[in-house]
């Protein structure tokens, strides 16, 4: 006995089956069957799609159900879904970083700091932020004439001044030459360690703890010796500022105070 299909529709009236749908990417190569013509894609618009092929020949044709071949198949072609928006960026401070922004013109204001490693770091992880607010970071050296440097600046509503100083702890000489000033456009911070150096996570050096070298010796060299590195300062700051990548590598007590006198300085007349 013959066997017989159970669609007995005649084949002039059946209804062609879906083309799988490929999106039009840049670069896809497809056959377009009427024409043979076999080309990438360069360009897909509303309703069409260029095509170029190896001799550098562009044709157009319309977007139709079915209207290619790809690989031998038969699909259809349907323009690719716009690209995700991209998430702005972060600076190394955590804020929202601003793509080509140019460096504002400084202001009159300044923030100042104890010593270059100081200016260093601050300039790694605010460094961004601080060129679109034009402020300029120097370092004095130590804090010993803050009030006479002060004094010298004349600071004013145009004119803030920031200043960050380190093992800023009540009943310290820090904390008393910090009392000593009293001008209302100026501001004194600090931080509780001894050194800058400090302000850096232990963790992101790979070291348990800071660390601690008895009164009298010099604290930098002796954390060389403590930790088994080459008694050079320089390089060891080199060496520990290129740990750093961002604010998650600072200690909090630092990124508060920075941000302070950023705001100070900053802040609208």
């Amino acid at each position: 006995m013959r066997q017989y299909s159970p669609d007995l529709t005649p084949p002039w009236k059946k209804k062609p089956q879906a083309a799988p749908e490929v999106p039009a990417e840049p670069g896809l190569v497809v056959e377009e069957p009427g024409s043979g013509f076999c080309g990438a894609v360069i360009r897909c618009e509303a309703g069409t799609v260029t095509l170029e092929d190896r001799f550098g020949k562009h044709r157009v044709f319309p977007l139709q159900p079915r209207g290619f071949l790809l690989e031998g198949r038969v699909v259809t072609l349907v323009r690719a879904a716009p690209a995700a928006p991209v998430r702005p960026g972060r600076t190394a401070s955590g804020s929202v970083a601003v793509p080509g922004a140019r460096a504002r013109v400084a202001r009159a204001g300044r923030i100042y700091v104890e010593g270059r490693h100081d200016a260093e770091l601050v300039e790694k992880v605010w460094g961004d932020d601080l060129r679109i607010e034009g402020v300029v970071v120097e370092y004095l050296e130590g804090v010993d004439d803050l009030p006479a440097i002060v004094e010298s600046f004349a600071p004013d509503a145009d004119a803030r001044l920031g200043v960050l100083v380190d093992h800023l702890v009540p009943g310290t000489k820090e904390w008393r030459i910090a009392e000593a000033v009293t001008s209302e456009h100026a501001l004194v911070v600090g931080h509780p360690y001894v050194d800058i150096w400090q302000a850096v996570k232990p963790s992101a050096l790979g070291i348990r703890a800071w660390p601690v070298i008895p009164r009298g010796q010099d604290w930098k060299t002796g954390v060389c010796r403590a930790l088994g590195w080459p008694e050079n300062t320089g390089a060891a700051w080199q060496a520990i500022l290129g740990r750093v990548r961002s604010y998650k590598d600072l200690e909090p007590e630092l990124l508060g105070k920075v941000e302070q006198l950023i705001d100070f300085v900053t802040e609208p007349v």
